[in-house]
């Protein structure tokens, strides 16, 4: 770092233990950038580049230009630089992001030079983006007029807009919204930085272009590096070829507090149903208060504990007061801390609005009695372990840990540039909050910023039946009352800017232009395939799976039980006994004593279903019953010893709570059907002609969620039937010669987990049972499911090898061509869909969906085009080594000691082999444009056999219903 002090000045350099780290907060000294520098040995390498962003209105200004800086700057003139560098890069992330006050540019790879190619792009993107000199950008990310023909209906279309209304369209992201804006009425948080779609056709080119003259400059950016790096080399790439073109300048883009409330408003919005919907009890009511600031670490990390005692937690005090009283049927909340002034907000979902008194009051009670007699220590101590086992645990899944750390430290950083490392060094804080737990620090957060706290809202956000189509023909009756007023020149000038657009989407790039993207060869890849962890150990006739692997001193246990055997009567129970156990009292503890207990002393204990692909099996699948869990090596023995308590102890008879584990699954399963409108297409249409796709459709999509609406209407009379299936269930599952286990750890804690499984196998249920099994009901009915949004899900799906077609690793890279190429271009750019996607598995299923599209037959007659595309596939030897580079690093991307355990596990139940592996490494390293050229009748037979399935508007369902065996609501 010395050698740059004249071109940066170091303002602070600390050692983070906690991550193992050193930490340097570096300002440029010319144009005042705010950089900040987390050197360790992590690979995975990261950068993030962040401006304070602060929209004065709804347009969705900061989202639309988060989409459009990507799409071609000054040193990269191509009109989509993003989708080049997924199509050709080794990046372990690469995307944007628009939070309410900032706007994020991370990311990461383990290449060196990747990593270089990948920080220079989103540089130039943002400081030198194409905006200025392509209107176009504009009108295809944002928004604009649509008018093929002059006798046409004038439309908007555009990616954010057609987002936003996909994102408008849930309930739950309209009540996140109207919370904000009640409590931040005169900061950036009282308007939608994505957009709202009412507001997005205001915003102007010119209105777009000013936001990032104002807010992208470099003395207003906030510029991070993770990882092992030579810091030197990028610090001067970094001033010599961007830095240094700048002067500072003075940004006014501080995020001001909100002046206090004198009192806690009251008020009430509405949210749109759809019209078989019922009213009743589908109001939302919510309790919000506003709780100091992000600076205060101490403070915001005892909120999340609080969160979990008072609210989240099953048991919890709040939520279970609120449930007996009956105000809701599924009642959550939670501690918003990505924004300057965090909140706390406890919601009541399924209820009516007459309840609010009571639901205030019952909060104002409650509050009131814990602060009196004390929150359960247990509890404190629960949740205090829960959140600093996940902290040192840094275990997120895909997402590299140097990124989160990252998002992390912006949550200070950005408004204290002083103070970025509290983030990162939180066991401190822990340590202290354990000091807390009985001298009356949490009781006195609560009575400070709960009870006596006037900066909050009692919100209530009612149902209407209608109000989606009424807001669609507000928007038309605007648009052709528009369009009655323009002259005949005016008309004709929109139907060329529409013509125009469309001509500038479907343009070639120019092919020098395609090598300006810095990208890899061949032989940066490696050709060897990674390997799986697995050692086959008996315990008696027990398979005990073993992973070898490091894991920082937390094993992480996998109990499998099979469900061939499970009647066809039952099955639906199966995942609503998932859902009961760890959840409902047992012999020794009330259900929240259990849980309390569980975090207490491990990282977690949790129940699901998991289905592997193997056609050797019975099924020509195989169905687990997962119980899994992890904890420290020294905790192995509590957790199995929790793990019976659930498994041999569960109240199964209390039927009250029984029923509102029912209530809250339905009313969450109904949320996720809308919000993962593409998954849950996807799996419709593949469960009419795949058994596998079928059982997961039982226990996990449209019919389990149906299943649950009926079981809960009708409660009082299925009560005991319901408890009898349940225990039934219990007998039938956890048997020994049912079980499998799996465990990832290192190989010493062997004889641990040995004598562990031999203990518990002991315990298991041996009385004879039937084992009728079930058999797959398969029926193609190509449905359109009507919600009451605005966009629709769109899927068709297959399988090839029903044609006596065979998988190749090719199709690994059709998936990259189709989803960055044809998809991409014609649902995405310009169909205005914000997402589209396309999939191919080993057992022969295929599938093509779109997400949060304005369209629906039209991108049915997109997917018909697949075929030709892929026969008349055409590319270079340099853009068959980007596909297949872009198709290497989702493969490539490195795993956490427990993905590492769960990928050699599902290796081994789906039977893939090392040579497997190796030999599709092999195929997709070595594909040529025939083998592309070669995949179109797999695609052809998988369109053929013509299964589709969409989750879509009321309007739009109705108006293509031709399309459709089936026509019903999604929301029974």
């Amino acid at each position: 770092m010395k050698d740059y002090e004249k071109k940066y000045q170091l303002l602070r350099e600390e050692k983070l233990e906690d991550i193992h780290s050193t930490g340097y907060l570096l300002q440029h000294v010319k144009s005042k950038a705010h950089v900040l520098v987390i050197a360790n040995d992590d690979e995975n390498k990261v950068f993030n580049i962040s401006f304070r962003t602060r929209p004065s209105d709804s347009t969705g200004v900061a989202h639309i230009l988060e989409h459009s800086v990507l799409c071609g700057s000054k040193n990269f003139p191509l009109k989509d630089p993003f989708v080049e560098l997924v199509k050709g890069s080794l990046n372990t992330f690469l995307n944007a992001m628009t939070y309410p006050d900032k706007t994020c540019y991370p990311v990461a790879s383990c290449n060196d030079q990747d990593f270089q190619n990948l920080v220079h792009v989103y540089l130039d993107a943002v400081f030198s983006p194409m905006i200025y000199e392509r209107p176009e950008i504009f009108r295809q990310e944002g928004w604009s007029y649509k008018l093929e023909k002059p006798e046409d209906e004038l439309t908007y279309n555009g990616v954010v807009y057609n987002e936003m209304k996909g994102a408008f369209s849930s309930s739950d992201e309209v009540l996140e919204r109207k919370i904000m804006d009640s409590l931040f009425p005169d900061t950036t948080y009282g308007w939608e930085s994505g957009g709202d779609p009412e507001h997005i056709p205001e915003l102007t080119y010119e209105q777009f272009l000013d936001f990032h003259r104002t807010y992208y400059h470099p003395s207003n950016s906030f510029i991070y590096f993770y990882g092992n790096m030579d810091f030197e080399e990028k610090l001067r790439f970094l001033d010599e070829e961007y830095l240094s073109k700048y002067e500072e300048l003075k940004v006014d883009s501080e995020i001001p507090l909100q002046k206090e409330f004198s009192e806690v408003k009251s008020l009430t919005e509405k949210y749109p149903i759809a019209e078989n919907e019922e009213e009743r009890e589908n109001t939302y009511l919510s309790f919000n208060r506003v709780v100091g600031t992000a600076l205060d670490a101490k403070l915001c990390t005892a909120f999340e504990i609080l969160d979990y005692a008072l609210l989240s937690a099953p048991g919890a005090p709040l939520k279970k007061a609120l449930l007996d009283a009956n105000i809701g049927k599924d009642i959550y909340g939670s501690y918003e801390d990505g924004i300057y002034q965090p909140y706390f907000s406890v919601i009541a979902k399924s209820s009516d609005p007459e309840k609010m008194e009571d639901f205030q009051r019952i909060i104002r009670e409650t509050l009131e009695q814990i602060v009196r007699d004390g929150i359960d220590p247990k509890a404190l101590e629960a949740g205090i372990n829960f959140y600093e086992f996940r902290y040192l645990e840094a275990d997120y899944a895909s997402f590299p840990k140097g990124l989160i750390y990252g998002l992390d430290i912006l949550e200070t950083w950005l408004y204290e540039p002083g103070q970025p490392f509290d983030a990162v060094q939180r066991r401190a804080v822990y340590e202290s909050l354990k000091g807390e737990t009985q001298t009356g620090y949490f009781e006195g957060l609560i009575q400070k910023y709960l009870l006596d706290n006037t900066h909050g809202s009692s919100l209530m956000l009612v149902p209407k039946k209608g109000l989606t189509q009424e807001k669609d023909h507000q928007t038309a009756e605007k648009l052709a009352a528009y369009k009655a007023q323009l002259t005949q020149d005016e008309i004709e000038d929109l139907v060329r800017k529409t013509r125009e657009l469309k001509e500038y989407q479907e343009a070639s790039e120019l092919p020098e232009a395609l090598k300006c993207i810095p990208m890899l060869s061949r032989t940066d890849i490696g050709r060897e395939a990674g390997h799986f962890f697995n050692e086959e150990c008996y315990v008696e006739d027990t398979l005990l799976l073993w992973h070898d692997i490091q894991t920082n001193g937390i094993g992480y246990l996998d109990l499998q039980f099979d469900l061939a055997g499970i009647s066809q009567e039952l099955l639906p129970y199966v995942s609503l006994l998932k859902n009961v156990l760890g959840y409902v009292d047992t012999q020794n503890y009330t259900y929240g004593e259990l849980f309390n207990e569980i975090n207490a002393g491990s990282g977690g204990i949790n129940c699901g279903i998991e289905v592997y692909e193997n056609s050797d099996a019975p099924l020509g699948y195989l169905p687990m019953f997962g119980v899994r869990a992890k904890a420290l090596y020294s905790q192995i023995p509590f957790v199995f010893q929790m793990i019976q308590e659930i498994l041999f102890g569960s109240n199964l008879e209390d039927t009250k709570r029984l029923y509102e584990i029912i209530a809250q699954g339905k009313s969450r399963g109904e949320a996720s059907l809308v919000s993962n409108g593409h998954g849950t297409a996807v799996l419709r249409a593949t469960s009419y002609d795949s058994p596998m796709a079928w059982f997961q459709e039982q226990i996990a999509g449209i019919s389990y969620v149906h299943f649950l609406e009926n079981l809960e209407k009708n409660f009082d009379q299925r009560k005991e039937q319901t408890v009898e299936n349940l225990k039934q269930l219990l007998r039938c599952i956890f048997r020994p010669e049912n079980l499998k286990v799996s465990f990832t750890a290192q190989a010493d804690q062997k004889m641990v987990v040995t004598e562990q499984v031999y203990n518990l196998k002991k315990k298991l249920y041996t009385e004879p049972v039937e084992k009728p099994g079930f058999c797959a009901a398969c029926a193609k009915k190509n449905e359109g499911f009507k919600t009451a949004g605005q966009v629709q899900y769109v899927a068709q799906t297959g399988n090839f090898k029903k044609a006596g077609l065979e998988y190749t690793g090719a199709l690994s890279i059709l998936k990259v061509a189709l989803s960055y190429e044809y998809l991409w271009m014609n649902v995405r750019v310009k169909g205005g869909a914000y997402g589209c996607m396309s999939g191919f598995k080993r057992n022969g299923e295929g599938y093509f969906v779109s997400y949060r599209d304005p369209n629906l037959k039209n991108t049915l007659e997109i997917y018909q085009g697949i075929p030709a595309y892929i026969r008349g596939f055409q590319c270079d030897e340099r853009n068959m080594t980007k596909y297949i580079i872009g198709t290497i690093s989702a493969k490539d991307a490195p795993k956490t000691p427990q993905m590492k355990g769960a990928v050699s596990r599902t290796a081994y139940y789906t039977g893939t082999t090392q040579e497997m592996v190796q030999r599709e490494r092999e195929q997709i390293l070595d594909a040529t444009v025939e083998d592309i050229q070669a995949l179109a009748p797999i695609v052809e037979a998988i369109l053929s056999q013509n299964q589709i399935c969409v989750v879509g508007s009321e309007e739009a369902i109705e108006r293509e219903k031709d399309v459709f065996q089936e026509v019903k609501h999604l929301i029974s």
